[in-house]
């Protein structure tokens, strides 16, 4: 393992580096001027950055741009700073507080649209693909293996689908008890892909309805969804107030650890390579300081390549990094369990899931219009969004929010900076769709071009007027 950092961050590590370089002689300083990262257009209008974080694997290349020194190599000096939920965080980028964070993929188009808060803010990097699973109590576990099937060495079939939970539900139901489940933020991946999951098994989830006034998302619901910060997700499940819930890691693997509970899927299992983070900055300040903004993207490029090149060769080592109190806290152990390539379902059933964390690999970082669209869908889906809309609205929010020029700048300034290959990302002629995909649990083709057609299929949830 390779050591981590110790140079305080911020201001106290731009002073190091400053303090470094004066003491370098002309000649040193000649030689560094030739290196390709070191040479640009023009200078960062911002070089000292707060970024925001939530505590959990998927921050990993905020950690690792640091931890490498990638940010400094673009003449950012950057503090990085966990907060204390995806609404403070929101709200901080938006005030200026945070100039960056890392942030759920909806929340940008949550903001731009108005729902919650509304907020100009877009996002020119994709921080990751999957990462998150669904678990349930063990009392709620051993209700639904009788309707999962097993293998021949009496382990489940995978995937489980919410179709084991149907009749649990049913039972709570029958004796007046109103069944309760996690998710992290009314916009969160989270809340899409446990909505997702449940519907597709004949559980509806729940709708919201702004325009009343009623933002519960329980409209309706056999299961009631709500909110509940990742860290908390564990103690609030074995204190009785959920009976399961949808997060990112590692907070699955800690239900496991702890003995409290049993991951039954992951959204892998769920949405092949869905999108998950994004990194986002208020659209203001990107306006004010896009040469700072490029560096910062160049920056988490190079971090994601890190992190999954050499078949995730140095994920041993991003484990170690990401265990520091300072990052996401849990212990190693319970991160690797799922940043290495595997996943523990119930205790003792590990299985291979070399893709559950992918960072670079299939175009993780590019910010697709299809993505934000399959986003947008959910919220017309559960009534976030309370009136249809035409596929052209869905279009043209995307390109507001998600910014791939910007990003193609920064991969441009790479490829001729000799840090990364033109063939790692999208060709020329990219559009900014991928192609129609049904790899979903329950087979239903996504085409982002047509997001009208896409909500059509489906028996819950809204569509048309």
């Amino acid at each position: 393992m390779g050591k981590t950092r110790s140079v305080k961050p911020g201001a106290s590590r731009r002073s190091f580096v400053k303090t470094t370089l004066a003491g370098l002689s002309a000649a040193a300083l000649f030689s560094l001027s030739l290196l390709p990262q070191a040479i640009h257009a023009a200078e960062p209008e911002k070089d000292e950055l707060k970024l925001g974080f939530i505590k959990l694997t998927d921050m990993a290349p905020l950690a690792i741009a640091y931890e490498k020194g990638y940010f400094e190599d673009e003449g950012l000096y950057v503090t990085l700073e966990a907060q204390a939920n995806w609404k403070v965080l929101l709200d901080r980028v938006i005030d200026g507080e945070l100039d960056g964070a890392h942030m759920l993929a909806g929340q940008p188009l949550g903001a731009t649209i108005g729902f919650g808060t509304k907020a100009d803010i877009i996002t020119a990097f994709s921080m990751d693909l999957n990462g998150n699973g669904i678990t349930v109590s063990n009392a709620v576990w051993e209700e639904m293996k009788k309707h999962v099937p097993m293998q021949a060495d009496g382990k489940p079939v995978h995937p489980i689908k919410a179709d084991a939970l149907k009749p649990v539900i049913e039972k709570y139901k029958a004796e007046g008890k109103p069944f309760n489940m996690g998710m992290v933020f009314p916009v969160s991946t989270h809340n899409y892909e446990l909505r997702y999951w449940l519907a597709a098994g004949g559980i509806h989830p729940g709708l919201y309805a702004p325009q009343k006034g009623d933002i519960s998302g329980q409209i309706d619901a056999d299961a009631f969804l709500s909110v509940t910060p990742p860290p908390q997700m564990p103690a609030t499940m074995e204190a009785g107030t959920i009976y399961g819930y949808c997060v990112g890691e590692p907070w699955n693997q800690q239900a496991v650890f702890k003995g409290i509970g049993v991951p039954v899927i992951t959204d892998y299992e769920i949405w092949k390579n869905n999108p998950e983070k994004v990194f986002g900055v208020s659209k203001a300040w990107a306006e004010k300081h896009p040469e700072t903004h490029k560096r910062m993207v160049k920056a988490l490029i190079r971090a994601a390549m890190w992190l999954d090149e050499n078949n995730n060769a140095n994920r041993p080592e991003a484990v170690q990094i990401l265990s520091q109190p300072n990052y996401v806290g849990a212990d190693a152990e319970v991160i690797a369990n799922s940043m290495t390539g595997t996943f523990e379902y119930e205790k003792g059933d590990k299985r291979e899931v070399p893709d559950f964390n992918v960072f670079f690999r299939y175009n993780a970082t590019y910010p697709f219009y299809s993505d934000a669209i399959w986003y947008l869908t959910q919220m017309r889906r559960w009534g976030q969004i309370s009136e249809a809309k035409s596929d052209d609205w869905y279009k043209d929010i995307a390109k507001q929010v998600y910014r791939p020029d910007i990003y193609r700048e920064a991969a441009d300034e790479l490829i001729a900076d000799g840090l990364a290959k033109a063939e790692d990302f999208p060709g020329a002629g990219e559009t900014g769709f991928k192609p129609a995909t049904n790899e979903f649990i329950d087979g239903v083709t996504y085409d982002g071009s047509k997001p009208n057609d896409y909500l059509k299929q489906f028996a819950i949830g809204l569509k048309d007027q």
